[in-house]
């Protein structure tokens, strides 16, 4: 069998044939080994118009175009195409369809597509050092083959949201996420975290798709629920438990204990105990693994009364999410409530006052038992992804990487 069948056998190139091969050691032409190898169109192939898919007889010109193709054994390879234009009846001079080199691409089909799978796994430094290509072919590679594959978000039937932001810069810049949580799928991402930013997701979703959302989980966030009630009229808005006690960590407990730690200046062992205990008071007991430790947290409760309530409050404030009856977490919340604002503990009282008008969105959590944990989750991934990359300088490239990771459950 000639070299060059054999050759054209290996390449599969489909309605070409395989003319020069030569080889080139490394250092001939770089510093890797390479192989060329020209391709010249069969004058028996049937001519397929690219733009609209009709069959021409008839050739417009020819032009030579270098590919790169997946490497032969250890060399990088290079095809030289003799590129045809046809002449079709209906769109004028146009580039022949071939089924494996997109138009103007130069690389081939099958290279865009391994160069697409490293990126899942790589950054596009070390893909394109893989295979010694332009980090600005690679990143156009991973994108285009994103936008192909990802397409837009299907939105029918969605009848319950969860939402959360992410920081993507330092210095306060902020991105939105929206996710399907019954099937953990990535539905929309975008800049910002106010009520302008979240609604191309609402004008996408459209009115008629916005009137069959039941329940919206979020945290705390104003603009989320203002936009949400603009464009859902029959969804719940539901606070989930994650960002209450978080927020409940900051506000009070740090709080009483930097407040204990400095009515303690005159004492220094004790206030070692105090100011070293952040962590421990923080965390949920049942997390706390050693021994020693849950030792230290009684022993610390037992001899400071205000880390005391403010502690055992914090699980009480979490029971409410336990409830799925409405009027018995309400009751729960009056207790609560009632217990928060006779504390005399200035952080507790002014944080359930500040709670209290949130108090649907945590009563909502009855009927509608949402928690953005799962969204917790995906921002941790992001921040997987981004430091992988080493940050994304464009925000749509950075948006569908999300939504490729997060593609939801089948079924």
């Amino acid at each position: 069998m000639p070299e060059a069948e054999s050759i054209g056998r290996l390449g599969v190139w489909e309605g070409y044939r395989a003319g020069l091969v030569q080889r080139f050691e490394a250092g001939d032409k770089g510093p890797r080994p390479q192989v060329w190898i020209e391709l010249h169109p069969r004058p028996d192939r049937i001519k397929v118009c690219d733009r609209c898919g009709q069959e021409c007889p008839h050739i417009h010109d020819r032009t030579e175009r270098w590919v790169r193709d997946l490497s032969v054994f250890d060399a990088d390879t290079h095809l030289l195409v003799h590129r045809c234009r046809v002449k079709c009846p209906a769109c004028g001079p146009s580039l022949e369809r071939l089924s494996w080199l997109a138009p103007y691409a130069r690389v081939t089909t099958r290279l865009a597509e391994s160069v697409a799978r490293l990126c899942k796994v790589l950054p596009i430094k070390h893909a394109a050092e893989f295979f010694d290509l332009g980090w600005d072919a690679v990143k156009a590679i991973d994108k285009a083959h994103l936008e192909r594959t990802l397409g837009e978000p299907d939105l029918e039937g969605l009848t319950l949201l969860a939402m959360d932001e992410f920081a993507i810069h330092k210095g306060h810049r902020y991105a939105t996420v929206i996710i399907d949580p019954a099937c953990k799928r990535v539905l929309w991402v975008g800049r910002g975290r106010d009520r302008g930013s979240l609604r191309p997701f609402f004008e996408m979703l459209g009115a008629h798709r916005c009137a069959t959302v039941l329940a919206v989980a979020m945290d705390m966030n104003s603009a989320h629920e203002l936009e949400v009630r603009a464009n859902c009229p029959r969804a719940e808005v539901v606070f989930d438990l994650f960002h209450v006690v978080a927020k409940y960590g900051r506000e009070v407990i740090d709080r009483v204990r930097v407040d204990e730690a400095n009515r303690l200046r005159g004492d220094k062992p004790a206030r070692h105990v105090v100011k070293s205990a952040r962590w421990l008071l923080l965390r949920n007991r049942e997390n706390i693994p050693r021994p020693e430790d849950r030792v230290r947290l009684d022993e610390l409760l037992k001899a400071n009364r205000a880390l005391l309530t403010v502690y055992v409050l914090r699980d009480e404030l979490r029971h409410l999410w336990d409830f799925r009856s409405r009027g018995h977490a309400l009751r729960h919340w009056k207790q609560w409530y009632g217990h928060a604002v006779r504390s005399r503990i200035e952080p507790l009282r002014r944080f359930a006052k500040r709670l209290k008008p949130y108090l649907h969105g945590i009563l909502s959590h009855c009927a509608f038992p949402l928690h953005t944990s799962l969204l917790e989750g995906i921002n941790n991934k992001i921040k997987v992804i981004k430091r992988m990359a080493y940050g994304f300088r464009d925000d749509h490239y950075f948006f569908l990487k999300i939504r490729a990771a997060f593609p939801g459950n089948a079924g």
